[in-house]
């Protein structure tokens, strides 16, 4: 495998400074990381992270997206790729306690950030509150798109608490795509889950 140029690795990284900000839910259009993905470079960086409470570290190119790490390196595939454009918000994790959508993020902007996935909110014998919420509530159809939507709600209930609205709901999932529902169930689940989570926050499950 080839080893870092520090030259160029520092040219590159200088390159996708991007605000990390840009791929929360709600944001729309292209960033460094797309950009840097499609250029020919040869920097093999070593990233460590933790992802769902699992210390990581693996030797990438500098090119991989977070989503395509999540997935193909590390196997947590419930982050799904719908777009690829940072429009749908499959692919959205949690940063830093925030969430982020995948398909935006290099996974060397990652390096040393705490990662969520939704492998990590909870188990089969112990879904998390927005689980349940989403299944009592029949907030999904075909399901695709379901992970990102729990992963912004559960953000949504970070920051709002159970005083969440429904109008708060329906703005802040503008950059999250459902398109089997029309979003009332969605939206009932999210609201019913932040009410069920309270103002406890968010202990990350390892997946396995």
């Amino acid at each position: 495998m080839q080893r870092s140029n520090p030259v160029v690795e520092a040219r590159v990284m200088r390159a996708m400074k991007s605000d990390i900000a840009a791929a929360r839910p709600g944001w729309h259009g292209h960033c460094s990381a797309s950009l840097i993905r499609d250029q020919e470079v040869s920097v093999v960086p070593t990233v460590s992270m933790t992802v769902n409470g699992t210390p990581v570290t693996a030797e990438i190119d500098v090119r991989t997206l977070l989503v395509d790490f999540l997935r193909e390196d590390l196997r947590l595939t419930g982050t799904h790729v719908g777009c690829d454009t940072s429009q749908c918000g499959a692919c959205t994790v949690h940063v830093d306690g925030e969430a982020v959508k995948a398909c935006a993020v290099l996974a060397v902007q990652a390096d040393g950030s705490e990662i969520l996935t939704i492998e990590g909110i909870g188990t089969v014998e112990s879904l998390h509150p927005m689980q349940l919420a989403f299944r009592e509530h029949h907030g999904l159809q075909c399901g695709f798109c379901t992970p990102g939507m729990i992963m912004a709600g559960i953000d949504m209930a970070r920051r709002h608490g159970s005083e969440l609205v429904a109008a708060t709901v329906r703005t802040e999932l503008e950059g999250n795509i459902c398109r089997c529902t029309g979003y009332h169930n969605i939206v009932t689940a999210i609201i019913d889950g932040a009410r069920s989570m309270g103002d406890a926050p968010l202990a990350p499950h390892a997946a396995g």
